[in-house]
């Protein structure tokens, strides 16, 4: 599969589109002072603590509190809280955790009241970012991801992603991890390690206990509230978890962005520094590549899906609902059960394209249509696994229903992507009403009397609507003839295929636009 990344930045925002085999299925907007992202880490104070929810809200700094559940907690939080106690008190001067006494965990049944109180200070990490009138959510189990490994200190474990299913490759990972852990600290194998070479894992995670450390010397100087690390920007987020042999080009239309990520890739993947190219083109690079094209045609509310047939995403409080329409798609050598399966296979790869590049979270109900054997079913809820495995986010999708209906659930950590593909009308301005054509003549010849009798004008040039020209000029005594002999003043109309309907605009002998 071809992979692309193509990169626009402004002074607000840097937008990426993650192409694969030139087809849009990621669009990514990151602001260049944005903070609450991902993966930060904060030294916050919790404001209270909320019985009935079994949570606290904490405060981070960000207008409202950040949302702490119980379970988020992680089971060596009293262990945490006794390091930042200990570290700040100066009773511990080692970002280390070879001698460090651990806590005993604390009870996965158990009340936050038995663990947190109002105004004590924690440090936390944003699991969600603020997503509507919602604060961020928080967990105060820490994590420091690196390319192929994850560092989760107060702990003393080694997990292997599940992906990796080679029995021989796990132990072999397993094996080398062991050898070069810290102590007291748990690391996660990423799939990207897949048939790595130690020195590989030993520099990525000499990395991560780099940040470690840089993390716990600001803790000793840290005012609450204050964010103690940040993740990385959204752009190397995604070229960290993303680049593979099947990524084969970057394109950046910024200099300087460039430079930094050819400098980041030669830290993670020096072999794949040389597919980053500045672009110089002089069209924009979204229209260059056409992918403006493709986020108009891709973000409406109706979705043409090839064959005819179409889908309709309508987004509620509680879920998305996505509707799937056979439209014209129909095969007279087909009977309807093939036919709507076959809809039904075509909507599966552009819903599962949809929920990525909206970066849809929740509820999603698709209404698939009706298929009535039990086979076809099963053909449409494999499809669906197959196609949604590409999808980064955590998810889960049931079965067809018996009414037809699959059910989706997807990790959402971050607002969901939404551009506006509508347009204001120009002749209404959205209002859905237009002044009557008899208006406008009487606005038109209102506008005239005034010049020619207030300004005493001899000569007008007016610019309207080919339609409107054709109604102002029609006949032998036309509204421009009656204007001329009533108000004794040349006018002269010319139409634009640019204007609007209802658009009109004056000129002057010296072709001066009036200000109306």
């Amino acid at each position: 599969m071809n992979r692309e990344l193509i990169i626009e930045s402004n002074d607000k925002d840097v937008v990426i589109a993650f192409l694969e085999d030139k087809k849009l299925v990621e669009l990514h907007k990151e602001k260049t002072d944005n903070n609450f992202s991902v993966g930060d880490i904060y030294l916050g104070k919790v404001k209270k603590v909320i019985h009935g929810l079994n949570a606290a809200f904490v405060d981070v700094g960000y207008d409202k509190d950040a949302f702490l559940h119980y379970l988020d907690l992680g089971p060596q939080i009293k262990s945490l809280n006794s390091f930042i106690k200990d570290f700040k008190e100066k009773k511990i001067n080692t970002y280390k955790l070879d001698n460090f006494e651990f806590k005993d965990d604390i009870d996965k049944n158990g009340k936050i009241s038995q663990v947190l109180s109002a105004n004590q200070n924690i440090l936390v990490q944003i699991a969600k970012e603020p997503i509507s009138t919602k604060g961020p959510r928080v967990s105060s189990e820490l994590s420091l991801a690196g390319r192929y490994l994850v560092l989760v200190p107060f702990s003393d474990k080694i997990s292997v992603s599940q992906k990796i299913r080679s029995p021989e490759e796990r132990n072999r990972l397993k094996r080398l991890v062991q050898s070069i852990k810290p102590k007291n600290f748990s690391v996660i194998i990423r799939t990207v390690a897949e048939n790595k070479k130690v020195a590989d894992l030993d520099a990525d995670l000499n990395n991560l206990v780099l940040k470690w450390k840089t993390l716990t010397e600001k803790l000793e100087t840290a005012k609450v509230p204050q964010r103690i690390m940040g993740e990385i920007d959204r752009t190397s987020v995604i070229l960290r978890d993303l680049l593979n042999e099947s990524f084969n080009s970057i394109h950046v239309d910024n200099k300087q962005l460039s430079d930094e990520i050819i400098n980041y890739i030669q830290t993670i993947s020096p072999e794949k520094a040389e597919i980053v190219k500045h672009y110089k083109g002089k069209l924009p690079i979204f229209e260059h590549f056409g992918i403006d094209k493709q986020i108009k045609s891709a973000f409406g509310k109706n979705i043409s899906i090839k064959g005819g047939a179409y889908i309709i995403i309508e987004h509620t409080e509680a879920m998305h609902v996505i509707d799937v329409n056979s439209g014209h798609h129909i095969k007279a050598e087909n009977n309807q059960e093939d036919n709507a399966l076959a809809v039904n296979l075509e909507a599966a790869e552009e819903i599962s394209r949809q929920l990525r590049l909206r970066d849809m979270g929740g509820i999603i109900v698709v209404d698939f249509i009706d298929l009535h054997l039990a086979v076809n079913r099963r053909k449409l809820y494999d499809k669906l696994l197959e196609v949604m495995k590409y999808d980064r986010a955590k998810h889960n999708i049931l079965p067809p229903s018996k009414f037809g209906l699959v059910q989706i659930t997807r990790q959402r950590v971050r607002p969901e992507m939404v551009i506006e593909t509508m347009e204001k009308c120009p002749a209404c301005g959205g209002s859905g009403e237009v002044k009557a054509s008899i208006v406008i003549t009487y606005e038109i010849e209102k506008f005239i009397k005034y010049l020619a009798q207030e300004q005493n004008e001899n000569y007008l040039k007016i610019i309207v609507h080919p339609f409107i020209h054709a109604y102002l000029t029609k006949g032998l005594i036309s509204l421009r003839l009656k204007w001329i002999l009533k108000y004794k003043v040349w006018v002269k109309i010319s139409s634009s295929v640019t204007l609007s309907l209802l658009e009109y605009h004056f000129f002057n002998k010296a072709d001066d636009e009036y200000k109306i």
